[in-house]
């Protein structure tokens, strides 16, 4: 039964497997067929252009070409008169220095086969002549893009996929029939396990082998489509086994091998430079493959180049391995790597797949390269035991409950059975179910559950409303809510952020250099290693992708948790950042870059929410990741609840900002608490205002200030105001004069001048006492 392009989509879609796009396998194209060069002459006027004579099925055509490996024998592609090649280029009848060219004999590049080529395509000796080449190479195919969910490794391959799909259908895989390739030879290479992350690693010796030999036309195309460069036949075939099969393997020039292969845990100090160019240094947590005198390979990640596959290798030996993927996780991201085979061990191969691809490989390897074949050879804990999963018992009624679908007993077996699981029905609605050995997702019963659902298809189970009791959270006016936070910051101008709760160690530790993030056993990129310490970095790098792309104007918040060093504590913060223009350029005021001024007042605004905005005052402090002198700490009450400044110019130039940034940070369950609102009778007697020209130190702050008056003038105090600050002529050195306004007020009668007399005298010598403040007389 055939299936479209588009319902195939979107079952695999629907199962898990995200199709993220659907590609032709070649450009468009028309006219251009398999040509065979029959014979070749230098053109009589140009040195570098050959007078070919070729034949393409139906007559012989006189073609001018300038590639350097046209020869009499080959068979290649050539675009007939009209032919329409890729780009839109129209091949024409053409005089090429006085000779007339009937054609163009093309190369992959000019096909759009290959992002750059050396000369022309050269196809397999094999293919008829006269052959339209899209159906020639089946051209005519299509390429799935498929996104698949970190808990899929069995689907990083063609093998994997093909189960999903047979699956969907409710057929069965049929397996590509796999003969062992017989030995005709007896040589072995030693091969020792020394470390339990290695458990099963089978290993061949291939002696004699082409030099440089070449891949066939079929197997370089299917690695084309897959993104895979084409390096030699040995190299291609290892990778293309890994494409079909999910299996990573490797190939050794055997003659740079010494006495033995041992798969160990690197020693400290240990290096190795890797198949990239790359010399690294190991640690002893690091599982490698060595001989008697050095490291060969970073296991299940990549080879070394001291022992690769070159254009002079006769003797090969190979190794497929089967490592615990607990051995292989985050080794290869240390260093800043991420390759095929890492990202297949770490998520779990096989354990009875490396015989299979070993034979795969060896066919391969012998078809396109010859040389005599020695006896597999398998070493490890697994080379004599099988590998057996443990069942997991399934409830019928469990697989309703979850699903909210009865589906049937019958179709629960089909599905499991379907996926290669062994599932056996006890009769009384419980299955006890083996997975297959390359389901390493599978473990628990609600695992099953989701298995049935997928195959057995989300679409055919209806919706149902869930029944549940509503159980009503405690609402309290005390605590200000994150939606009300954001509404004010969004008023503002800010744009809400959302970034990783785990972030850069390098930006982190340029911010907090005295104190080291937790790190993570497995990052998904060596870019998000460490747990963050505070939101800063996350919106740092955010502010840096912005001003990339140069927007002049920048104000972001988050709301998210921050992390302890040790990992014990999790504290939910508000964090926000304001860089660029105070605002949008305008002829009615002069631009100017945001300020510390500027967004402390933002986050006054935040505070009011709480209707205690007396209770908070910002004190001068030090911060590694802030400006000297334009770092505050801001208090609650004596009690720290956030921090407030400019990044420091160092971190400015080190992170190559473009402008300086302004950022604070608030502990939301210590800062956002409010105050519950309670009726106060407005006062119906007047109020009263006298004004204060006082001397003070320079260094002095209103909230000192305001403390002392507030303390002196007691509940008539309603408001006090700052009018007025003078530094300059006819104030000494060291001394600023503050002008303050005082509202009195008092709620049962209307105050006599002797009451504010006495109030204010109170206030001067309260100034006076605690703060050396004075009147100021002129």
């Amino acid at each position: 039964m055939k299936i479209s392009l588009h319902a195939l989509s979107h079952a695999l879609t629907m199962a898990g497997l995200e199709i993220e796009g659907v590609s032709r396998a070649a450009p468009e194209m028309s006219g251009v067929v398999v040509a065979e060069v029959l014979t070749t002459t230098k053109h009589p006027d140009a040195e570098k252009l050959s007078l070919c004579r070729v034949y393409d099925g139906q007559q012989e055509l006189q073609i001018v070409c300038g590639a350097s490996n046209v020869r009499a024998g080959i068979k290649v592609p050539l675009a007939r008169v009209g032919a329409k090649l890729p780009g839109g280029m129209e091949i024409k009848q053409a005089k090429l220095r006085g000779v007339e060219s009937f054609g163009m004999l093309c190369s992959a590049r000019e096909l759009g086969l290959a992002e750059e080529s050396s000369g022309l395509l050269e196809l397999s000796s094999a293919l008829s002549v006269g052959q339209d080449l899209v159906k020639a190479l089946a051209l005519d195919d299509y390429i799935f893009e498929i996104n698949l969910t970190p808990n899929r490794g069995d689907c990083m391959s063609v093998l994997g996929v093909a189960r999903e799909v047979a699956a969907l259908r409710g057929a069965l895989l049929q397996p590509a029939l796999q003969k062992p390739v017989s030995s005709t030879d007896t040589q072995t290479f030693p091969v020792s396990i020394e470390s339990s992350g290695c458990q099963k690693f089978v290993s061949r010796v291939i002696r004699g082998v082409t030099p440089n030999a070449v891949a066939p036309d079929w197997l370089r195309e299917r690695l084309r489509r897959a993104g895979v460069r084409s390096i030699n036949a040995i190299v291609d075939i290892t990778n293309y086994v890994l494409l079909e099969l999910g299996q990573p393997m490797h190939a050794y020039d055997l003659r740079r091998l010494h006495e033995r292969i041992v798969v160990r845990q690197a020693r400290d100090g240990e290096g190795v430079t890797l198949l990239d160019g790359r010399a690294i240094n190991l640690t002893a947590d690091i599982l490698v493959i060595a001989d008697a005198k050095q490291v060969l390979a970073l296991a299940g990640v990549m080879g070394g180049a001291d022992s690769a596959i070159s254009n002079e290798t006769r003797d090969v030996l190979l190794e497929v391995a089967y490592f615990e993927p607990d051995a292989i996780a985050g080794r290869g991201r240390r260093y800043g790597l991420v390759t095929d085979a890492s990202q297949r061990f770490e998520r779990g191969v096989d354990p009875t797949l490396q015989e299979r691809a070993m034979e795969r490989a060896t066919q391969l390897i012998v078809e396109c390269a010859g040389g005599t074949v020695g006896p597999t050879q398998v070493s490890g804990p697994l080379a004599n035991r099988p590998f057996k999963r443990n069942a997991i018992q399934l409830r019928h009624d469990r697989v309703v409950r979850l699903l909210g679908h009865a589906v049937p007993v019958a179709d629960v077996t089909r599905i499991l059975a379907s996926l290669g699981m062994d599932a056996q029905f006890n009769g009384v609605g419980t299955w006890s179910v083996t997975p297959p050995t390359w389901r390493f997702d599978l473990s628990i019963e609600q695992d099953l559950i989701e298995e049935v659902a997928r195959i057995y298809g989300y679409d055919n189970i209806a919706s149902t409303p869930a029944h549940a009791p509503q159980v009503l959270q405690g609402a309290t006016e005390q605590r200000v809510t994150p939606e009300r936070i954001s509404h004010v910051l969004v008023d503002r101008g800010y744009q809400e952020a959302i970034t990783y709760s785990f972030t850069d160690p390098k930006i982190q530790q340029l911010l907090f250099p005295d104190t080291a993030g937790l790190a993570l056993a497995n990052p998904i990129s060596a870019e998000l290693g460490v747990m963050r310490l505070s939101l800063w970095p996350g919106l740092i790098q955010v502010l840096s992708a912005n001003q990339r792309r140069q927007q002049p104007r920048i104000r972001l918040f988050e709301i998210g948790r921050k992390f302890s060093a040790d990992g014990k504590q999790e504290i939910n913060v508000l964090a926000g950042l304001a860089a660029g223009l105070v605002a949008p350029k305008q002829w009615a005021s002069e631009s100017r870059q945001v300020d510390f001024y500027d967004v402390k007042a933002d986050v006054e605004a935040l505070l009011q929410l709480t209707d205690r905005s007396e209770e908070f005052s910002c004190v001068p402090a030090q911060h590694s990741a802030l400006h000297p002198g334009r770092t505050a700490r801001i208090l609650r009450k004596d009690q720290p609840v956030g921090w407030l400044g400019e990044l420091n110019p160092k971190l400015v130039t080190a992170l190559d900002l473009a402008h300086p940034a302004v950022v604070f940070e608030l502990e939301l369950d210590v800062s956002f608490v409010a105050q519950v609102p309670e009726y106060k009778e407005i006062s119906r007697f007047p109020s009263v205002r006298r004004d204060l020209a006082l001397l003070v130190d320079e260094s002095l702050s209103f909230a000192n200030l305001h403390d002392v008056v507030a303390e002196a003038a007691g509940p008539w105090l309603k408001e006090l105001t700052v009018f007025d600050v003078y530094l300059g002529a006819g104030i000494e050195k060291g001394k600023k004069s503050i002008a303050l306004g005082l509202n009195l007020q008092d709620t049962s009668r209307t105050l006599t001048d002797a009451d504010i007399d006495a109030a204010m005298a109170r206030v001067v010598a309260h100034l006076a006492q605690r703060l050396d403040a004075r009147l100021r007389d002129k």
